[in-house]
């Protein structure tokens, strides 16, 4: 039987906490062929989430793979270890070839290749595909109406050279640069980075807005053009109100922990056991949160009347919300709001893994891992459509898996 561990090494049976993979390929994507040259983590996503809208992904690799295959971990049913968890989770409905663009045969290849393509992606540094004799113009002038998109550190010179163009960078550095960790952290001052790799997966998330912009754009025209993405760009979009703050008032923000600047109750509360969060800033929710936790007698109260107050009065809103749930556990402060007042636990991945809620969306999807007896959880596409239906229909490919196959279908393609 299909299994995933639990917290506790235990296990829960995939068929009934995850979805199972759907059959074949669909979705509104399903006439569009991206050919992929990402690597690591902002590119994979991207064209992931390009795949699981039903674009047929061809993922072109260099002999050697892309790096990350090495990066584990590997499930204990892994006998090959083709790849660990890391390529995995990105690579998802794609098919793999390898092609040695450094080498004539190979960069011939890949141009016939892009000949058939709607969108070309890659994360490469700037200049990397020029270098090659491949970059956009040359791509461009073999078949006018392609989209070519290039999510790099810090944008491309065809959009805005700056003075960081040329500079590798990574998702701490685009968190760091971008002025996300400069009020991300604790109370105290100390910053963190963000837990998820946002330097990376919001970039790759705005690239598939402008893929389709662009897409759309060229199927209305029959032109083309090249989309470019900046992974500092789109954190400092990310962080718009670090930057509309020190416009209207001057103050640069500094990390400020679970709390918003603004808005009261707006933050994580202690239970008996783990944190929940809760936010009330309105009066509707605050006055029924109030009779809730048997404090009615803040409803009126001139120090909270209103969510500017409450800020000025936070610790005494904190103290009396606190006093509440101390006395009770995640799901019974939960279950006391619900639907009456916006709140929600802190969930962990074991959590998540029980929750009927995740259940229900199946937003948790068993894939098939080659060379490993049982599927692995990976969280399933979160954008749904009611009349094309999308979803995981393939895992992330061995290296080199599809080359013969489309290869063949190229010349095929070109026979016609």
């Amino acid at each position: 039987m299909s299994t995933a561990y639990d917290e506790s090494g235990g296990y829960l049976t995939a068929h009934e906490h995850a979805a199972a993979m759907i059959p074949e390929r669909s979705g509104p994507l399903a006439d569009v062929r991206v050919v992929d040259l990402t690597q690591a983590l902002a590119g994979p996503f991207c064209t992931m989430i390009l795949a699981d809208m039903g674009a047929d992904v061809i993922k072109v690799e260099p002999p050697n793979g892309d790096s990350v295959r090495l990066i584990g971990p590997h499930t204990e049913a892994d006998d090959e270890h083709f790849f660990g968890g890391y390529f995995a989770s990105n690579n998802r409905n794609k098919r793999s070839i390898v092609l040695d663009l450094k080498e004539p045969d190979g960069a011939e290849a890949f141009l016939r290749l892009a000949e058939t393509a709607d969108v070309v992606v890659e994360n490469y540094r700037a200049g990397v595909m020029d270098q090659l004799g491949l970059g956009y113009e040359v791509l461009r002038d073999r078949k006018p109406s392609l989209v070519y998109g290039a999510i790099r550190g810090f944008g491309d010179p065809r959009t805005g050279e700056g003075p960081c163009t040329s500079w590798p960078a990574y998702d701490i550095v685009a968190q760091s640069m971008s002025g996300l960790i400069s009020y991300t952290g604790t109370e105290d001052g100390t910053r963190v980075a963000s837990g998820p790799s946002v330097g990376d997966l919001y970039p790759a998330a705005m690239m598939v807005s402008g893929i389709l912009a662009a897409l759309h754009h060229a199927r209305r025209t029959g032109q083309g053009q090249f989309v470019d993405v900046g992974m500092v760009d789109s954190l400092m979009a990310l962080c718009e109100s670090m930057t509309w703050r020190y416009s209207y008032t001057g103050e640069i923000q500094a990390p400020r922990g679970s709390e918003h600047p603004s808005l009261c109750p707006f933050e994580l509360y202690d239970t008996a056991d783990g944190q929940v969060a809760i936010a009330a800033p309105g009066p509707r929710h605050w006055e029924r949160l109030c009779r809730i936790i048997g404090r009615g007698d803040m409803i009126d109260h001139d120090r909270y009347k209103s969510a500017r107050r409450r800020v000025l009065h936070r610790d005494e809103v904190r103290e009396a919300i606190t006093a509440w749930t101390g006395g009770l556990t995640k799901a019974g402060v939960v279950d006391a709001l619900a639907d009456q007042v916006p709140c929600g636990p802190v969930n962990n991945a074991a959590d998540l893994a029980r929750n009927e809620q995740v259940r229900a969306r199946k937003m948790l999807v068993a894939v098939d891992h080659p060379g490993s007896a049982r599927p692995v959880i990976t969280p399933n596409t979160p954008i749904r459509f009611a009349e094309s239906p999308t979803g995981v229909y393939r895992p992330a490919p061995r290296l080199g898996e599809h080359t013969d196959e489309v290869m063949a279908e190229l010349d095929t393609e070109e026979n016609q």
